[in-house]
């Protein structure tokens, strides 16, 4: 394209930007634009794409000193100027700024997305030189552990088996014999990734020469193949915290996967069993219990002794004429919390024997005989027998 065919091309419209603008306010717009205009961010749209071309083009012509002044020369000049070199071609201006078109020049994605790492991961769809290995973060394992009902309550330290992959001991990660090296890959140049070049765009690809690790292993190690990790069994030591519940699933960071290319390993997701206990049971931070009384405790009242989970007893009292069901509550003797301890719920349950003989028969017989008159069934029968 010839010069005389940019002169009604205003570059510093495209940019939104005045013809005195500073280099500053120029790559202030530009990255204003570009990040809304960007193809990526705007897929279902063709018409951001031309626009996109447009302000690429604007923005390598006013970001270049030489290419800004000659621009400005043949803009006040006209095509007189333009015609001067024969068509254009001896003014030598290239305004051809486009990643998109042939004999274009690549767009920085670092000056458009700065350093939030978008640029890298993007930098190779748009012809923007050699992609780099980003350092990746481990995946997630899974584990399970079983523990006893108290040790939930009041946590414990355990160790769990985990296996996945890990670093070759013999290579140490390399994935080279012993005594040889890994070299750079010729292919990718050590990046891992190569450019694969389509319809004006440049688009990155896993090198298939070195499977994206940027390193080529001429004599592999012996015990990995040359991959550089075998599957290998750790014991991590870890404190599971005091009231975790049943099915409850921990995040140990870090405990996870090694990363790739030296990255972050990645998180262990424990997930807890915990057994039931013959005895008590729990209620969010309250523990449970069953208590049983006797007829004549429930009826006139007692004291008794309820155990707790930490193996003391404690004295409840039972008032007189408690019915079967109800529930008390013991202060402090349940799971402890960060703040504080839950309770203990104590549910009075009449126990009733299974065979009376003896004195004790003629005793209930002599209850019965007293107490004929008191039918705890009355009310039930009136209201059964209403609408």
């Amino acid at each position: 394209m010839s010069a005389r065919d940019y002169l009604d091309k205003d570059y510093y419209a495209a940019l939104g930007v005045t013809k005195t603008a500073s280099a500053d306010e120029i790559k202030k717009a530009y990255r204003k634009l570009a990040r809304k205009h960007h193809p990526d961010a705007n897929r279902n749209e063709p018409a951001a794409e031309e626009k996109f071309k447009e302000i690429s083009e604007a923005y390598d012509v006013l970001a270049d000193d030489a290419k800004r002044k000659e621009y400005d020369e043949m803009r006040t000049y006209g095509a007189s100027f333009a015609g001067a070199g024969g068509g254009g071609g001896g003014s030598g201006f290239n305004p051809g700024g486009s990643p998109f078109g042939g004999g274009a020049q690549s767009v920085n994605l670092g000056d458009l997305f700065g350093d939030s790492g978008l640029g890298d991961a993007l930098g190779g769809m748009f012809g923007g030189g050699g992609a780099r290995q980003r350092r990746t973060k481990g995946p997630d394992l899974s584990a399970s552990v079983t523990l006893g009902f108290r040790d939930a309550v009041n946590g414990i330290t355990t160790s769990l088996q985990v296996r996945s992959e890990a670093a070759c001991p013999t290579c140490h990660g390399s994935g080279a014999k012993p005594g040889t090296s890994p070299h750079t890959c010729s292919v990718c140049g050590g990046s891992g990734q190569t450019v694969r070049q389509q319809g004006g765009f440049g688009f990155a690809e896993t090198c298939r020469a070195c499977h994206g690790r940027g390193q080529v292993v001429d004599d592999p190690c012996p015990t990995c193949g040359g991959a550089g990790a075998t599957m290998q069994t750790r014991t991590i030591q870890t404190r599971i915290p005091a009231g975790v519940k049943d099915g409850q699933t921990l995040r140990l960071s870090g405990k996870g996967a090694p990363g790739g290319n030296g990255g972050p390993a990645g998180d262990l997701l424990v997930t807890v069993n915990v057994r039931k206990h013959p005895v008590f049971g729990r209620k969010a931070n309250n523990l449970t219990l069953t208590l049983p009384v006797t007829f004549p405790e429930a009826s006139l009242g007692a004291t008794v002794q309820v155990p707790t989970l930490d193996g003391e007893t404690v004295s409840l009292k039972i008032p007189a004429g408690t019915p079967t069901g109800r529930t008390f509550r013991v202060r402090g003797k349940g799971v402890p919390t960060k703040n504080k301890h839950g309770d203990l719920l104590v549910t009075v349950e009449v126990s009733v024997p299974q065979r009376v003989d003896g004195k004790a028969r003629e005793a209930l017989d002599a209850y019965r005989d007293a107490t004929a008159d008191d039918d705890p069934r009355v009310d039930l029968l009136e209201q059964a027998a209403k609408e």
